[in-house]
């Protein structure tokens, strides 16, 4: 069983702001030389979030739309009151969304559907530079 790890890092405005990250991960893929395994990329921090969407101009908008109707950006939560930061939403929405992803590796390939991207969320309300760990398990 082999492991391959690289980081990647991206500059984030915040704000529910959406970054395909697809083709990185796709060249650490390449770059492991692992057949088939698994693929994990995990977000280093608690508001940030990985998932796949189909990345086109209307889920960009339908997403932060969707996450507003659920985790209003604007309403008092409670970790706002301990650290005073005013990111309480964007700490529920990672926990809701999750931190980390996992995709099948097969024959030297992320198995991805054809529409399918993996994207960053980041939820913060300032800019942020987000560290992305991938790493590559696999034979």
């Amino acid at each position: 069983m082999k492991t391959y790890n690289e980081e990647i890092q991206k500059s984030t405005h915040g704000d529910c702001d959406i970054i395909n990250i697809t083709d990185d991960v796709v060249s650490a893929v390449r770059k492991s030389k692992i057949g088939n395994g698994l693929c994990t990329a995990f977000v280093v921090g608690s508001t940030a979030a990985l998932t796949t969407i189909e990345y086109e101009p209307g889920l960009l908008k339908d997403i932060p739309e969707m996450l507003n109707n659920l985790i209003p950006q604007n309403k008092r939560y409670h970790h706002d009151d301990t650290w005073g930061d005013g990111n309480g939403h964007a700490h529920l929405r990672s926990a809701l969304i999750k931190t980390s992803y996992t995709i099948p590796v097969i024959n030297s390939e992320l198995i991805l559907g054809t529409w399918q991207q993996l994207i960053l969320l980041d939820f913060d309300n300032r800019i942020r530079n987000r560290r992305i760990i991938i790493q590559i398990i696999g034979e």
